[in-house]
């Protein structure tokens, strides 16, 4: 991945102060100071309780299952709950994280032009059927009847129905394009063998773009120019991935890229040429073939994850629907169409496969459901008096780091020791892990500082870790 970066955090569920008391926690950490917001508290979190591995193995079904680092940790973590094979809940520490991923997007999408709209999940057939892809589609497709007789599907993807949106506007003029029309939405397939957790799933988010243009020219720059947004979403993020010539599969077209995250643990066989650069899904090329299309330089192999497609449809799905426009001639034309998938809850599992190790789960920095973890002594041990300098310290991040605030966890658990609660915070990834114990009692006081990112430790005063936390990005 481009830039495997360290950066990753974890996951706690949101939550508020409130007057009554935690069972462990002592007052003065369930109460807000008179003009200070309310404080997140570690004790008032929704965290199901962690499961061993063999309490997951029955969750999930077949022990084979359960290969996958991701799908373990986000499980062992209290990430994910499995509802039924291939559904999962997602609880609020993922939720937190994916809506972070969710902005991300929302700003390339709309820096490019895109436009949100929100269509949905029940498809009628006739629409499918119009396409053939009632039936082309196979088992995958989710489909069922109303109590009218009448035949939908839960869409796996919105071609038909955008389309269908587009052509019953009558009036259109070149002048209005192109369109950009993108929604994030929960997806339906009917996966033969769901498995990976929400690596592959029978429902999930998804990003699906669809465009409009006034010409195979000016299509040609809207797909290039979805492509670099993409490719501009995963620096941000901080993952390498790799654009490969793609089948176009059920969805059609004429043009089709994937991207892909390299992994051991990815579906699909890639080749990258490493001199010229050329790349592909080794479904497109003769699987004999060793040397490079473009250069024939030697291929190298790998494997990957796709967490986005993008497909150049031509006038395929125009036409079925007669979505037209009105040309400079004062015409009827067919519009050009373009489509752009990107997993949302697909990313986020493969940045944790990607990004964390074997028992801890990172984030990429973005993304992580809050940045800050704030440890203060243990109720009862000689450094008990620091707990106050924590509450202090807490305000003071908050109110001078403005773009922290929902972002500082307290680990308010104090009938735990500090290195309990220090495993706890490296397991779920926080950023920053921030510990008021015997220094904080120094003149001036010293906070023990664990940069997640780094793995450094360092031991700041209250203005050097406020002088720290105010280069942090968030979304």
């Amino acid at each position: 991945m481009e830039g495997l970066l360290t950066r990753c955090r974890a996951l706690p569920a949101l939550a508020t102060c409130s007057h009554q008391l935690s069972q462990y926690a002592p007052q003065r950490f369930h109460h807000c100071a008179p003009g200070r917001g309310k404080r997140l508290m570690l004790s008032r979190m929704f965290q199901p309780q962690k499961l061993r591995e063999d309490q997951v193995l029955s969750l999930e079904g077949r022990s084979g299952d359960l290969t996958c680092k991701s799908q373990r940790l986000m499980l062992q973590m209290g990430l994910i709950h499995p509802a039924s094979p291939g559904c999962y809940h997602l609880l609020p520490y993922t939720v937190r994280a994916m809506e972070k991923l969710v902005r991300v997007i929302d700003q390339e999408m709309q820096t490019i032009g895109g436009q949100k709209v929100n269509m949905p999940s029940l498809s009628p057939a006739e629409l499918w059927r119009a396409t053939k892809r009632w039936d082309s589609m196979g088992r995958e497709l989710l489909r069922l009847r109303d109590r009218h007789g009448k035949d939908y599907c839960l869409g796996p993807t919105h071609e038909e129905a955008i389309t269908a949106l587009v052509a019953s506007q009558k009036t259109l003029s070149y002048k209005q394009l192109p369109f950009l029309l993108y929604q994030v939405t929960r997806k339906f397939r009917d996966e033969p063998r769901p498995r990976f957790g929400l690596l592959r799933g029978r429902e999930f988010y998804m990003k699906d773009m669809y465009t409009f243009d006034s010409s195979p020219e000016a299509a040609q720059l809207t797909y290039s120019l979805v492509c670099d947004a993409y490719s501009s979403l995963f620096n941000r993020l901080g993952l390498r991935c790799i654009k490969v010539q793609a089948d176009v599969g059920s969805i059609g077209g004429m043009v089709s890229h994937e991207f892909q995250l390299p992994v051991d643990v990815g579906e699909d066989r890639l080749v990258v040429c490493p001199s010229c650069h050329f790349s592909a899904n080794m479904e497109t090329l003769d699987s004999s073939r060793t040397n490079c299309p473009a250069c024939q330089g030697p291929l190298t192999e790998t494997k990957g994850i796709e967490v986005g497609h993008t497909f150049y449809l031509g006038t395929k799905y125009s036409s079925i629907f007669n979505a037209q426009f009105i040309n400079v001639h004062g015409k009827p034309s067919l519009a050009e169409m373009g489509c752009y998938g990107l997993g949302v809850t697909r990313i986020l599992a493969a940045a944790i496969e990607v990004l964390s190790t074997e028992d801890c789960v990172r984030w990429p920095g973005l993304l992580a459901p809050y940045q800050v973890c704030l440890i203060p002594p243990k109720k009862g041990s000689k450094e008990e008096a620091a707990a106050e300098l924590a509450g202090d310290l807490y305000n003071h991040i908050t109110e001078a780091v403005p773009q922290l605030q929902g972002e500082v966890l307290l680990d308010d658990r104090t009938h735990l020791t500090i290195g309990n609660r220090l495993k706890d915070a490296n397991k779920l990834g926080y950023p920053f892990v921030i510990i008021a114990a015997k220094r904080a009692l120094d003149d001036p006081a010293h906070f023990e500082v664990w940069c997640q990112n780094t793995g450094e430790v360092v031991f700041l005063t209250r203005e050097g870790v406020l002088e720290l936390l105010s280069q942090v990005q968030v979304v």
